[in-house]
């Protein structure tokens, strides 16, 4: 694991067990990647609390309770499928905050509209909505992949310091 990730693993760490949070995740296209970077911390445990791997539109839809009619109109990568599965996250853990990714990592699946690089974040508290955004980023699938997990804790990150 790089000094990177492990920095951020322990900056989240430190923030979640400041603010006494549980930490969730929902990953796809990262295929738990988040989570890996994450229990690479030293007593991790204490302040995250599971983590999902719904890489299919069948496992969003089954285990984070992702509406069928999101994933059809919008996309498995769209803010509202993120959003979904944050919220999704939440409902089906003891956390109290959750982020999730989706996104097309390559080399294929792209299209005009999402092109390869195209990932879809979004960030939740119990009781809140979830924020989304979306993020392009350039480089091969694995590239695409680690910016993915930095963008994601980076942006937790940001949503605890701005309490």
């Amino acid at each position: 694991m790089d000094a990177d990730l492990v920095a951020l693993s322990e900056a989240v760490g430190s923030a979640c067990r400041q603010r006494r949070l549980l930490l969730a995740t929902a990953e796809s296209c990262t295929g738990g990647w988040v989570a890996q970077v994450i229990t690479h911390t030293s007593g991790s445990s204490e302040w995250f609390e599971r983590g999902f791997v719904t890489y299919s539109n069948e496992a969003k839809t089954e285990l984070l309770g992702v509406r069928d009619e999101i994933i059809k109109e919008r996309g498995a990568v769209s803010l509202e499928t993120a959003a979904a599965m944050a919220e999704g996250a939440l409902k089906n853990s003891k956390a109290l905050i959750a982020l999730s990714i989706t996104g097309i990592a390559g080399p294929t699946g792209g299209s005009p509209g999402k092109p390869v690089g195209t990932v879809c974040f979004a960030w939740c508290r119990i009781g809140e909505p979830a924020e989304s955004e979306t993020a392009v980023f350039a480089g091969d699938r694995e590239t695409v992949r680690r910016q993915a997990v930095v963008h994601a804790l980076r942006g937790l990150l940001r949503r605890l310091d701005a309490e």
